[in-house]
């Protein structure tokens, strides 16, 4: 369970947020990459293609393979999740179970892009949607097993957003790569990015005008209470559902007067997709449908599944701020890019570190005076 959006506020500047959601909680680190980072993407009877950042990034990542004692995780195992980069410039990967092929018949001395490192190259290399979307057209990349989910090729989809508002969603489906512009700027998982578009069909009754009072006969019934516009709104936190949720609110949500604003608001936005644990279950002999990405179980000791949300991260493209918070804690953590600036190493912080709580007031309490 993933969703995405994007947001403008009343000047027109472009925000980003989005959900990660999980049945187990993953190694995440966060990491900052600086401009002029070397990466090589390797796929096993290829060669490697190599790339030099030309643009710093901040990004959510985790490593590819399960360190161990002999080989722990290095900063070349960590790879892209979510970032932003220092052009305002996002990318996200959004499970997509279904997802499989990409240029197969790729020739084997052609040298071809791992999609586990789209991220990186997607946020080293480029400032806007366009320049991504004329790029990944022309460079091979294949789909390759990640032992971390034992296994399984990538099962994901990836969106790309950029500081004008553009959006871009990049899918591989039945051994095809497809590369869709996104006007909606909406991204949730499985079926297909098309789907989800004609899906939202059914949905033009949609407005965020509440009609609270209607005729019978010669009864007026009278709602007792603001809100009833979101009574057409899907329920369930199915992708399906989500996505026409999020269309909505990136629709209707007011533009709020100034960046920090903008941000509080796009807070307030993402809380609707917020989701603690235990909120649905699947018991063992479930049949795993509940669950987003294939290859990871279930611990032993835990008597259910349940997907709850990992963690939360909002982008102000215009600003180039990031902020992020996990399950622990009701509070973002805020990371300003052009205060990294002149890092020209590597940062690598674990996600577990930004744990906090909202401060005890009481001590400012009990020094107020009522008047």
């Amino acid at each position: 369970m993933c969703t995405s959006l994007g947001y403008r506020d009343a000047g027109g500047r472009a925000y980003f947020g989005r959900t990660l959601e999980l049945t187990i909680d993953l190694p995440y680190q966060i990491a900052f990459f600086p401009a002029g980072f070397r990466t090589r993407s390797q796929v096993e009877g290829h060669p490697a293609t190599e790339y030099t950042a030309r643009y710093a990034m901040l990004a959510v990542t985790m490593p590819y393979r399960v360190p161990t004692p002999e080989a722990p995780a290095g900063i070349d195992d960590l790879k892209v999740l979510e970032g932003l980069n220092d052009q305002g410039l996002t990318f996200s990967l959004l499970s997509y179970p279904t997802a499989g092929g990409g240029y197969r018949s790729v020739a084997m001395t052609q040298a071809v892009l791992s999609a586990s490192d789209l991220g990186s190259w997607c946020l080293g290399q480029f400032a806007t949607v366009a320049e991504v979307k004329a790029a990944v057209a022309a460079q091979p990349i294949l789909l390759v097993p990640l032992a971390m989910l034992g296994g399984v090729e990538s099962p994901f989809h990836y969106v790309v957003h950029d500081a004008t508002g553009a959006a871009l969603v990049i899918e591989f489906d039945r051994g095809e790569m497809k590369i869709y512009d996104n006007p909606v700027g909406v991204m949730t998982n499985g079926p297909d990015f098309g789907w989800h578009l004609t899906n939202l069909n059914n949905y033009t009754f949609l407005s965020n005008v509440d009609k609270s009072s209607a005729s019978f006969g010669g009864y007026t019934a009278v709602q007792p209470d603001s809100g009833i516009a979101t009574a057409g709104l899907p329920a369930s936190n199915t992708s399906v559902g989500r996505f026409v949720r999020a269309a909505y609110y990136a629709q209707f949500t007011e533009k709020a007067a100034t960046p920090d604003l903008a941000v509080q608001t796009l807070a307030h936005v993402l809380n609707n997709f917020d989701r603690p644990r235990g909120v649905s279950i699947d018991p063992p002999g479930g049949g795993g449908g509940h669950m987003e990405v294939a290859g990871l179980d279930q611990p032993a000791s835990e008597t259910y599944a349940t997907e709850y949300t990992c963690w939360t991260s909002l982008s102000d493209l215009d600003r180039k701020l990031f902020f992020l918070r996990d399950y622990r804690s009701l509070n973002f953590s805020r990371f300003d890019l052009a205060a990294l600036a002149d890092a020209t190493e590597p940062k690598v912080l674990p996600l577990h570190l930004l744990h906090q709580e909202a401060s005890d007031a009481t001590a400012a309490l009990k020094a107020a005076t009522a008047t």
